[in-house]
């Protein structure tokens, strides 16, 4: 691609981007804001609604707005089919505020405003409630055209580097369907945890979750993969909630496709996806190549047999090691590398 063609492709994909943006800002006194949280106003979507700031991230918020800091906008998106603006950005300081303003949290752990440990909004003198009510915060509101996957990317662009929701727990609440359903029942099963171990801190944030939808995406075919892990498997899991619905025969289909490999790797890798004996973890790219590999080579050769030395030599020969360590793991070519060594390698076996 030359120089002239690539800036046109990045003139489109802005031009494309612009389409889905449009705002406006606005400005709440705290007061207001406050109300509309305790009027239920705001919207708080499900990848939002589960995490909440613990109690001393509350009081320094409480503490930056006391002491007049300038405090980030607040993002939110006007539906215009219930009339209700969707909190996109800020649910944590907008219910914090509530909370505060009616005088449920009790400040502690104050650095600066010490002497105001120990109190609530009710115990401030009536001229400093006046203040703190009439104190601004500016909003930006999205217009209806903006799209359920920009809002989310929005979320996840200003949150970087922030405890927020990964990828798996967005869509587990944002994509609630059938489909979602069918992946979070899949992430229980008996096999597939002891196969795919996880941390507990990975089990919290939903890994199993993710292997088995990325097992599912990859097996129904990369043709609309773009090196984009996170929009390909938003748009599948959108589109599959729809055929799930349509179609509630599939759970049982994808089902057995799953556990076919499952079998066959329980029988064939003793130490499943796991990387050594002892491993409390399953890294991604190991998973990928074995188990979609497998079923690729399952496909072709569907009494496919091999014996657990002949599998102990795949996973541990240089190349396969090689490809599911290598950089740039969610490039189209490094991901379709890493799954076509482990089908050839046991095609090449039987």
């Amino acid at each position: 691609m030359t120089q002239e063609e690539q800036q046109q492709q990045a003139e489109l994909q802005l031009q494309e981007f612009s389409k889905k943006i449009d705002f406006y800002t606005s400005e709440y006194t705290i007061e207001i804001l406050a109300q509309k949280v305790a009027n239920q106003d705001f919207a708080v979507p499900d990848y939002q609604r589960e995490f909440t700031w613990e109690p001393k991230r509350k009081c320094r918020f409480i503490e930056s707005l006391l002491m007049g800091l300038p405090i980030p906008f607040v993002f939110l998106w006007m539906n215009d089919q219930t009339g209700q603006l969707e909190i996109v950005d800020g649910s944590q300081r907008l219910r914090t505020l509530e909370e505060y303003m009616n005088s449920r949290l009790r400040l502690d752990g104050l650095d600066r405003l010490n002497f105001l440990n120990g109190t609530k909004f009710e115990d401030l003198i009536l001229s400093r409630q006046r203040k703190l009510q009439n104190q601004s915060i500016r909003a930006v509101v999205l217009s209806d055209k903006t799209d359920l996957e920009s809002r989310i990317d929005l979320f996840e662009r200003i949150n970087t580097g922030s405890k927020v929701a990964n990828p798996a727990e967005v869509r587990r609440g944002a994509l609630r369907g059938p489909f979602m359903e069918f992946i979070i029942d899949i992430a229980k099963d008996e096999q597939f945890t002891r196969l795919a171990n996880v941390t507990t801190s990975q089990k919290a944030t939903r890994e199993r979750e993710e292997l088995a939808l990325r097992f599912f995406a990859y097996t129904d075919g990369l043709d609309e993969y773009k090196d984009k892990v996170k929009e390909f498997l938003f748009i599948y899991t959108r589109n599959m909630n729809s055929a799930f619905e349509a179609n509630p025969k599939l759970a049982d289909l994808y089902r057995k496709r799953l556990v076919k490999v499952l079998n066959f790797v329980e029988k064939f890798f003793p130490l499943g996806f796991r990387k050594s004996a002892g491993a409390k973890t399953t890294p991604r790219a190991r998973f990928e190549s074995i188990s979609i590999g497998s079923y690729k080579a399952l496909l072709v050769k569907p009494d496919l047999t091999i014996t657990q030395q002949q599998a102990e030599s795949i996973v541990n020969s240089k190349d396969f090691l090689k490809k599911v360590t290598s950089d740039g793991a969610n490039v189209k070519s490094k991901l379709v590398g890493r799954i076509d060594v482990m089908k050839d390698a046991l095609l090449e076996v039987f």
